[in-house]
């Protein structure tokens, strides 16, 4: 089966998204005309990896379930030119250790660690944490500590940085659980990269999440009244 792989564009001019007018976008998709932000694409989980290094852009990209082209316009030579990839950060990883006897992957991995450890916020992570244990007790604690520190990456713009993140909303935590389940649990990446588009796999994958969910809100007490997002 071919792969279709999606397109990220650098845009030149300041751009919003256009379902959460969130802006300006320092990358973007276009569907049907319109700038849609990573987020809302369902590709803001992705990191970007600067084209470059061949042999690690080949194994980050052969070990991602999802990834996409990073592309910018140079207005003198009129044309797409491309600028990297956006692969699942355990792919990159994945790609890193392979590539451990190269000095500059080595470094690149030190950045990036030291990046993301400067980058989490731990007061607000702690409390998104909690509150999403609260809403799904039963959700496990590692993949409670992934959607936290996730959701509360300092600089992402993603919903533990936003105000309804921040006073620990309930809808916007659901979100980011919700975000969490499809791209974990269902195979909504796969049917992204089949071609499948996003509105139609949302629905594809949505009884799957809805399963999940159920099942990490059931505890003891009762789940009368909470929110399903």
């Amino acid at each position: 089966m071919d792969l279709v792989a999606p397109v990220v564009v650098e845009p030149l001019r300041r751009r919003r998204c256009s379902e959460c007018h969130r802006g300006p976008l320092d990358r973007m998709i276009v569907e049907f005309n319109a700038p849609v932000c990573l987020d809302c694409a369902d590709l803001g989980h992705l990191v970007f990896l600067r084209r470059g290094d061949t042999a690690l852009t080949r194994r980050a990209r052969e070990a991602s379930t999802l990834w996409a082209v990073v592309v910018r316009h140079n207005r003198r030579r009129t044309r797409y030119e491309r600028q990297g990839l956006l692969v699942e950060e355990a792919a990159l990883a994945e790609a890193e250790r392979a590539c451990l006897a190269d000095s500059e992957a080595r470094a690149a991995r030190r950045a990036r660690d030291a990046v993301r450890r400067a980058a989490v916020d731990a007061e607000i992570t702690a409390a998104l944490l909690t509150e999403i244990l609260r809403l799904f007790p039963s959700c496990p604690a590692d993949r409670a500590t992934e959607i936290g520190v996730h959701a509360s990456t300092k600089g992402s713009g993603r919903v533990g940085r936003t105000a309804a993140g921040r006073s620990l909303d309930r809808g916007a935590v659901t979100a980011a659980v919700r975000a969490s389940v499809r791209h974990v649990d269902t195979p909504y990446d796969s049917l992204l990269m089949q071609g499948v588009p996003r509105h139609q796999a949302r629905t594809r994958v949505a009884p799957a999440i809805e399963a999940v969910l159920r099942t990490w809100r059931e505890d003891g007490g009762s789940t009368s009244g909470r929110e399903r997002g």
